[in-house]
């Protein structure tokens, strides 16, 4: 799909670094760009305590609005000076239902980026990727410190599991792939069955082909790495600017017990990163 919405969160202490990089991304594609300003507010007191520390809150909650108010301010400068459709947000959520906050204004939008400032937090850095992934319905990507921005990458390695989160990445970053010179479908360890077919990667790669995308497919075998290790050295192997994965094939739950991909991936991206669910 094209993108013409583009979204980017920020929050207090963050700096212009991201919105920067969001701001590139829109003019290299034409597209708007959206921000939502966030500040994550402490829970009300509850209980036999609440009347002694609900003064307290209160000063936390006024200084917290205080923080939205000086950073969407700061935004809004920031956006004044740039020579680019835009436009600005604030919430002021409670932790427990940032996420779907976060999701429901990710709903309006064509892609949801996270650039190396918030990918370096923490509390809001895990709403945005929660909300980004699981409430929205739209593709998220992680851009990483060092990495090189681009929604018009040359090379793209193309994490493919046959699962529907896999189809659907590929679905959601069609335009990017027909786009590229090269597209790299990667299979890790492959077997030949009801899921893959007589050849792991082919179906997909003549799907991509028949709309013009210059697809070549790579079976790798694990070689005792991990498969998210395997994806990193791959990418940099081919010089990938761009790698476009589905997000949790597993539950979330069995995904933070046993480890898989998708976390490995959302916690050490060493290069752009498309996911879709």
């Amino acid at each position: 799909m094209s993108f013409k919405t583009v979204l980017t969160i920020t929050g207090p202490g963050m700096g212009d670094g991201d919105l920067q990089i969001a701001a590139r991304l829109c003019e290299e594609v034409d597209a708007h760009l959206a921000v939502l300003v966030v500040v994550l507010a402490a829970p009300p007191p509850v209980g036999e305590y609440a009347a002694i520390v609900s003064e307290d809150w209160l000063k936390e909650r006024q200084a917290d609005e205080k923080l939205l108010r000086q950073r969407t301010e700061a935004v809004s400068a920031f956006l004044a000076g740039q020579a680019l459709s835009a436009d600005i947000a604030s919430e002021y959520p409670e932790a427990g239902w940032a996420d779907e906050t976060i999701g429901r204004r990710a709903r309006y939008a064509d892609i949801t980026v996270a650039g190396p400032e918030m990918l370096a937090g923490k509390t809001l850095k895990g709403k945005v990727i929660e909300g980004a992934l699981f409430s929205s319905g739209k593709p998220f990507l992680l851009l990483p410190e060092g990495s090189r921005p681009t929604l018009k990458p040359k090379c793209v390695v193309v994490a493919w599991d046959a699962r529907i989160e896999s189809s659907r990445a590929v679905r959601e970053s069609l335009d990017i792939l027909i786009g590229a010179d090269e597209v790299h479908i990667v299979v890790v360890d492959p077997i030949r069955n009801e899921v893959h077919g007589a050849e792991p990667g082919a179906d997909v790669a003549a799907y991509l082909a028949r709309h013009g995308a210059k697809v070549t497919v790579d079976r790798l075998p694990n070689a005792d790495h991990s498969i998210a290790d395997v994806l990193r050295q791959h990418a940099v192997d081919i010089d990938a600017d761009l790698m476009v994965m589905g997000a949790y094939g597993h539950s979330r739950l069995r995904e933070r017990i046993l480890g898989g991909v998708t976390r490995s991936i959302l916690e050490r991206p060493t290069l752009p990163v498309l996911l879709a669910r």
